[in-house]
């Protein structure tokens, strides 16, 4: 199989406070893998050293075959993070922004690439109002697909849908899905079990700075307790995968 992410024992540090232990993982290209944890589990450490960001302290990881510390500038080229808050300029159109970026990145045709990019996420209609007027689904959309200019192989969404509502929540899954349609993979940061439940090809538990958990929703469905059978047979919800999970963990460290 091949793989468009590896990371393979990664430590990291901040002064006493140990945020990764150990963290390894790999996502197959053209899939959504999601990283699933509390806030503080060390999520947006991880993003941040797979995009160049930040050093390990400890261990590698390399993204569309690039180590992410000897060859940072080809990841870059290979990549596109969208964090949890919208990089949008309110002041700019829609059109404007998409433009500014592509060139940034030196894209040619820059007019051309943001009228295909607007066509692709709807939003032609409000392609000449200032991103500031926007809901908070069309900036998102807008500010995904900011990211795309260049076409990256890769894309880190740390937390996309934090602070949306439900309504701009499914535009956002809409458009995740869309990508993934389309081959290029995608690394998925959330706090929302049902985000992870709907979006994901694979899902890793991060708790206490560690993998604990890593597959197929059906996979983590086998580490949950056999069914309780009452009147009719419950399946099990990701959300009870997950709390079960930690407790098991939680059990095994005493």
């Amino acid at each position: 199989m091949a793989y468009a992410v590896t990371a393979s024992n990664l430590h990291k540090s901040f002064k006493d406070l140990h945020v990764l232990k150990g963290v390894s993982f790999n996502i197959p290209k053209g899939s959504i893998f999601a990283l699933l944890g509390s806030n503080g589990a060390g999520k947006t450490t991880i993003v941040n050293i797979l995009s160049t960001l930040m050093k390990p302290d400890g261990g590698n990881a390399s993204v569309c075959g690039y180590d992410v510390m000897h060859k940072p500038e080809k990841v870059r080229q290979s990549i596109s993070l969208t964090g949890q808050f919208a990089a949008v300029d309110g002041i700019l159109t829609g059109r404007e922004n998409i433009i500014l970026i592509a060139r940034l990145r030196g894209v040619k045709n820059p007019g051309e690439v943001a009228d295909n990019l607007l066509r692709r996420f709807g939003l032609n209609e409000a392609a000449s109002k200032r991103a500031a007027a926007y809901s908070g689904g069309m900036t998102r959309r807008l500010d995904i697909a900011m990211s795309l200019v260049g076409n990256p192989d890769v894309i880190f969404l740390d937390e996309p849908t934090t602070g949306l509502d439900p309504e701009a929540r499914i535009e956002v899954w809409n458009t995740i899905k869309e990508l993934s349609d389309s081959g290029t993979t995608i690394l998925l940061t959330t706090q929302y079990l049902e985000e992870a439940e709907h979006l994901s090809d694979r899902i890793a538990i991060l708790h206490d700075g560690i993998i604990i958990a890593n597959g197929t929703l059906d996979e983590l469905k086998k580490l949950f307790p056999p069914i309780k059978k009452e009147y009719i047979e419950k399946q099990p919800t990701l959300e009870e995968i997950f709390l079960a999970i930690i407790g098991l963990k939680g059990e095994e460290s005493q």
